[in-house]
Formats: structure tokens, C-alpha cells, sequence
């Protein structure tokens, strides 16, 4: 069991406490940066939170300045393993993990550290709940990449920002601030970063809530949305799949991750 016994996680750190699931990136030196490793740890974990009775709420943060700077694709390419970038299973990675985020019947909490790159963005919509330090900022460089968009955004961007600005997000990489994500609806609520401490002081108090109340509102609200999700992720795999096989994405994103930084 991975959440029970996570020592060879030293990526990811998993505590449990009162029926709530605390999962931690954990690559601070790395921007907490997600590797296909770390994607399918996640997964895993997440399925076994599902079949653990005892657990009704999943909370996800990062450890140190940032929250996620994203996929690590700057392993993959200075990986001396060739299998490390067989991009079919890369690709049945992200859908996957996607995919437990849109089926997932738990609630669902983001606790945003820091800054937030590509899918650590675009996944957000996929969660019920999401705070953030008034450190963070949320970025989505695809078009600088040579990538396409993920996550759900194509769809879920433009029934939260609107068309213009979901515009400038996805085709321009525009860096957004926590207080203007609030505005426009995108997360919940902002936090001084030293005073992070009081979300989770806050987020104790829910396990006094009917939490099989919850899960019975979760289920009705996500079951109008969840085939029209399922089917945007498969088009934008689809898309994404074309353009990690593009050179002129590959040779993107030696440029941009190799030769510069990234952020």
C-alpha cells in the first residue's frame, strides 16, 4: 500500500490523518516538476484512497516555493534510457491520471504553495476545492513548448475565464496572479504564504461535516459534466500525441527546457 507505506516515494510523501489523504510533491529542487514515475505513484495512490473506507478527503500541495512547474520533460530528454521517452506510454500516463482526477468520487483539494506551470494549471478545474498562497501564479506555456493543451482546459478554461481570457491562457501563455485566478472564480480563496498554516487548520474542520453528504453532492454534480471531461481528454490526447511526435515540438522543448530556463 503506498499511502500506508511510502518510503521508497521519496518523491511523493502521503500521511494520513482523520480521514483526510495529505499528498506532497516532493522535488523542491526540481520545482516539484512531475515525472511519468511520480504520475503513475500518483494514480496508485489515489486508487487505493477509493477502496479506503476510512479516508473521504485527498489533499494535494507541494513542498518548498512551488507548487508544480509540471510535466518533467527535461528528464525525459536527458534520460540514457531510450524507454524513458516512448511517447505511447507517456501519453497513456497523463490520460490516465487525468482521468482518475475526472472519475475520482472523493473529495478532491488543491492547496496551491507556490507557482503552478502546464497540467499543475489545468488539472485544477478537476478538483472540488482549491486554495492558494499569494505567491502563486498559474502559467500555461504550451505554444512556447510546441505543445498542445491538457488537462481539460480546452473545455474547462473557457466556462471559467470566459473565451478572451481562456484565450490568453492557452494560445499566449498568460501568467496569472492568485488574486485575479479568484476573480475570476478559478480557486477559492487566497493566502498569505506565511500564513498558509491556517488552510489546514481550516481543512481539519470539515471530517465535522456529513462527509457521505459530500461524497452524495459530489457524485450529482460531477455526473453531468464527467462524459463531455472523458471525451475532451481523449481529443486533446489525441492533439498532444501529434505534437510530441512534431519536430518542431521536440526541438521546442530542448530549446526552451535545455538551453534556457523554463520559467
Amino acid at each position: 500500500m503506498l499511502i500506508m507505506d511510502n518510503k521508497n516515494l521519496s518523491d511523493i510523501l502521503c500521511s494520513v490523518d482523520n480521514g483526510i489523504l495529505n499528498i506532497r510533491l516532493n522535488r523542491p529542487k526540481n520545482k516539484n516538476a512531475i515525472t511519468i514515475s511520480m504520475y503513475k505513484n500518483l494514480i496508485k495512490i489515489l486508487h487505493e484512497s477509493i477502496q479506503n473506507s476510512t479516508i473521504y478527503i485527498v489533499i494535494l500541495t507541494g513542498n518548498g516555493s512551488f507548487f508544480s512547474s509540471g510535466n518533467d520533460f527535461k528528464s525525459l530528454l536527458t534520460s540514457q534510457d531510450e524507454d524513458d521517452f516512448d511517447i505511447k506510454s507517456i501519453i497513456n500516463v497523463f490520460k490516465e491520471f487525468i482521468e482518475m482526477l475526472i472519475r475520482y468520487p472523493k473529495l478532491l483539494i488543491a492547496v496551491v504553495n507556490g507557482p503552478a506551470i502546464g497540467i499543475a494549471v489545468t488539472m485544477l478545474p478537476l478538483f472540488d476545492i482549491v486554495y492558494a498562497a499569494d505567491s502563486a501564479y498559474f502559467e500555461t506555456p504550451f505554444t512556447r513548448l510546441g505543445l498542445s493543451a491538457e488537462g481539460c482546459s480546452t473545455y474547462t478554461f473557457p466556462n471559467i475565464f470566459g473565451k478572451s481570457k481562456a484565450s490568453e491562457m492557452l494560445y499566449l501563455g498568460y501568467k496569472m496572479s492568485a488574486l485575479e485566478a479568484k476573480h475570476y472564480g478559478f480557486i477559492n480563496e487566497v493566502y498569505k504564504y506565511q500564513n498558509l498554516d491556517e488552510v489546514w487548520t481550516y481543512l481539519k474542520k470539515l471530517t465535522k461535516l456529513s462527509l457521505e453528504s459530500i461524497l452524495a453532492i459530489k457524485c450529482l454534480v460531477n455526473r453531468w459534466n464527467k462524459d463531455i471531461l472523458l471525451n475532451v481528454n481523449e481529443e486533446e490526447i489525441t492533439e498532444l500525441t501529434k505534437r510530441l511526435h512534431s519536430p518542431e515540438c521536440i526541438e521546442r522543448l530542448i530549446s526552451v527546457i535545455l538551453h534556457k530556463n523554463k520559467l
